[in-house]
């Protein structure tokens, strides 16, 4: 076998030399060509301090020009800190977290961050190795919907402020911007009752977060407040996958076919409540209605629609972005800030009063923020 000639002048083995790579241009590269001094180079570029319009269109000019890119390694080094923000997302898949990332990418983004987005797909080491990361490139802040309290604690150990998005962990101190889970069951179950509906299923995947103990109790409330009782059979737990949530359902209808109504916690378990239906050959809303929380783009493409609740994506990370930029400025040292944001009803095909209900069901409001029916 042949050996590779290497010497020090830096040539290919027939003799050429190679390429040399090209030299990136340094902050005093940059004020050269703009005819103006390093620090004055540096404060067009980053908008910190006054430098005249007509020196800043320079600048940029000459940055444009000779290829100039700030090094954010330096900068962190001497700042500590970066103009970058983690955001740690449980499952990119799911339309929510996707959407949700999204939206705080571009906002904050438009506040002047870099945005660093890790999935770590629910599970606890994968969202410690995000935070892990996070520390390395020195964030100045991270955005989490937190699937333990490890990542947070070691984020927050480091000085790293940290808001917690659609859920937290009891017992941290942190910032955080929640969905009033509480209201936006208790208002969905409400409207099923008002329908006639006194057989109810709750399909749920979790009440050990803020999310699903939340929408647990809402719809505890509102049987309670309808004076019907609690019947524990009628509470569906399974797993987070349409799998097993379309498994749950034909288990509880062949068990149950006294129910009229399913509750499904999330879109991911009503995508499986869908299909078990479907697949089972029971009609929406003759036979059985289906409601879900968190309203996702297919659940106004089927037929029928699915009535849901409405957790406003687009505020909650909007709520996220704005606390982060709050919070690296300095405001409200010391004060936790938590922001709920209030969720609505979406009403559409899915829900109807039960064949088998005695009397005319009345309609309660579903709430102030409720959606009007979709076309």
């Amino acid at each position: 076998m042949g050996r590779r000639r290497e010497d020090g002048a830096g040539h290919r083995p027939n003799g050429t030399p190679s390429p040399q790579p090209r030299r990136r241009p340094t902050i005093q590269d940059l004020a050269r060509a703009a005819a103006t001094s390093p620090s004055t180079a540096s404060r067009a570029l980053s908008g910190n301090g006054y430098v005249a319009a007509d020196v800043r269109a320079r600048v940029l000019e000459a940055a444009e020009r000779i290829g100039y890119v700030p090094d954010i390694n330096a900068r962190t080094l001497r700042n500590r800190r970066s103009r970058a923000v983690g955001v740690l997302i449980s499952d990119l898949r799911n339309p929510f977290y996707a959407n949700l990332a999204a939206v705080i990418e571009q906002q904050l983004r438009s506040a002047g961050y870099h945005v660093i987005v890790v999935n770590n797909d629910g599970e606890q080491h994968a969202e410690v190795e995000g935070a892990r990361t996070f520390l390395a490139v020195r964030v100045s802040a991270a955005i989490i919907t937190p699937v333990s309290d490890r990542a947070v604690h070691m984020l927050m150990d480091d000085g790293v402020p940290v808001v917690q998005a659609d859920r937290m962990v009891d017992g941290l101190t942190t910032d955080g911007v929640l969905v009033d889970n509480v209201q936006g069951a208790r208002r969905i179950t409400d409207h099923l009752i008002g329908l006639g509906h006194t057989r109810i299923a709750l399909l749920i995947d979790e009440t050990g977060w803020t999310t699903g103990a939340g929408r647990l109790a809402g719809y505890r409330a509102a049987l309670r407040d309808a004076g019907l009782p609690m019947d524990p059979d009628l509470v569906v737990p399974t797993r987070f996958q349409p799998d097993t949530a379309r498994e749950a359902v034909t288990a509880l209808l062949d068990r149950r076919p006294d129910v009229t109504a399913l509750f499904a916690a999330n879109n991911r378990l009503a995508e499986g409540a869908f299909q078990a239906l479907q697949e089972g050959g029971h009609r929406m809303p003759d036979d059985i209605s289906l409601v879900a929380f968190d309203d996702v783009p297919w659940m106004s493409m089927v037929s029928p629609g699915i009535t849901t609740v409405d957790q406003h994506t687009d505020d909650l990370g909007r709520a996220c972005a704005q606390l982060v930029v709050d919070r690296i400025a300095g405001g409200a040292a010391g004060h936790m800030t938590v922001r709920y944001i209030e969720p609505s009803i979406v009403l559409r095909g899915s829900t109807a009063p039960p064949r088998t209900s005695p009397a005319t069901p009345v309609h309660p409001d579903p709430g102030p923020a409720a959606a009007a029916p979709s076309a």
